[in-house]
């Protein structure tokens, strides 16, 4: 056990700052005289530009209030035995010392209660920040879900069937590409908006949204549908991803929304239970319909760059079928449990992706194969 003057410390850390402590005090004694009044109040005075970090500083500075207080009131004391009239003009009297000292106190408790104030206005403004935060993530919640609604609506719309819509491409396809005719029912949505890629739904989940893309995967993070800003963002494929020409693999990106909105829900698929009764994913192109079967649920998180690993977020396309078996058993290494479910080179992918909160830049995500 670690002790400096009769007094035991638990920790280095500690005794270190008792010798740092111990080293002020010494130098202390060695310039005041603590057995007179006097040297008692210059070390009181000395100690109030001082900060001890240990029980013994502080036992130190204790006992010379201790001595200070005692003496300022045997003072007063003798003061009064002597007899001394207490008039008004002795009455508030003061010695040069005391009036310094005086001042000192009022000029700390004035920056204590600056301090005070400045903490006070500091905690009133995060506090209103926080607030209207809140209360604007709930309105951008609230309009999303009645847009969600609006959107089912005009996606099921009976108009649709007498627009002719023509697709505006996102890049040059040579002439033998053809470009299908998009589906009736995305018509008057892609009217709306023509970064409109498709639609994704899980049956008993907040999950039935449309699907964009656009030349970036930033943009949509932070607009909805309407192209306004808004923290829940919208529904994004990958900006790598072709629809027209076809990958591997889509990869479709959402927000983690507390509310449950956009990917909230899809961190459910982490309980094997929720997978047993929601097996299938419903993910449209506005050129065609398509069911998907799960077959991984895995958490994971972004690597740096220079990492050599499996990073699901950059697999969209398998040049040949050994590339695209190693993709699988990486994802089947990281799946939460077996679903049984495999898929071999050719099939088609989904990969639905969304943040985690297990750990930092984690994610979760959900892989399907296409059935129909």
């Amino acid at each position: 056990m670690l002790e400096i003057d009769g007094i035991k410390f638990r920790s280095e850390e500690e005794y270190n700052l008792a010798l740092k402590d111990k080293k002020l005090i010494d130098d202390i004694k060695a310039h005041f005289d603590m057995s007179t009044p006097d040297g008692i109040t210059a070390i009181y005075r000395e100690l109030q530009t001082k900060t001890f970090y240990s029980d013994l500083g502080r036992a130190f500075d204790d006992e010379i209030f201790e001595k200070y207080d005692r003496n300022r009131s045997n003072s007063a004391s003798v003061k009064s035995s002597k007899g001394v009239k207490k008039s008004p003009r002795n009455a508030d009297k003061k010695t040069k010392d005391e009036v310094v000292l005086t001042q000192e106190i009022k000029d700390e408790i004035n920056r204590q209660n600056r301090k005070r104030s400045f903490l006070v206005i500091l905690l009133v403004v995060i506090s209103l920040g926080c607030i209207g935060y809140f209360v604007k993530y709930m309105l951008d919640a609230e309009q999303a879900e009645g847009a969600a609604e609006e959107w089912a609506s005009l996606k099921d719309s009976s108009a649709a069937q007498f627009l002719s819509v023509e697709p505006v491409l996102k890049k040059e396809y040579s002439e033998e590409v053809v470009i299908p005719e998009i589906l009736d029912e995305y018509k008057v949505l892609y009217n709306k908006n023509k970064s409109l890629i498709g639609w994704v739904k899980i049956e008993d989940t907040k999950i039935d949204y449309p699907v964009m893309q656009t030349v970036n995967n930033e943009y949509y993070l932070k607009h909805n549908f309407d192209q306004k800003e808004d923290a829940n963002g919208c529904i994004f494929l990958d900006c790598n991803c072709d629809v027209i020409l076809g990958n591997t693999n889509y990869i479709i990106y959402g927000h983690h929304m507390n509310s449950g909105k956009m990917f909230g829900s899809l961190v459910k698929y982490g309980n094997k239970e929720f997978y047993e009764k929601h097996k299938y994913i419903q993910f449209d192109t506005i050129y065609e319909k398509g069911t998907y079967e799960v077959m991984y649920a895995f958490r994971t998180h972004i690597y740096n760059t220079d990492e050599i690993t499996f990073k699901y977020y950059q697999f969209i396309d398998a040049n040949s079928e050994a590339e695209f078996n190693s993709a699988m058993e990486a994802m089947a290494e990281l799946s939460l449990y077996d679903t049984g479910v495999t898929a071999t080179y050719g099939d088609q992918l989904i990969t639905l992706s969304t943040c985690d909160y297990q750990e930092e830049n984690g994610r979760f995500a959900v892989v399907a194969k296409r059935i129909n």
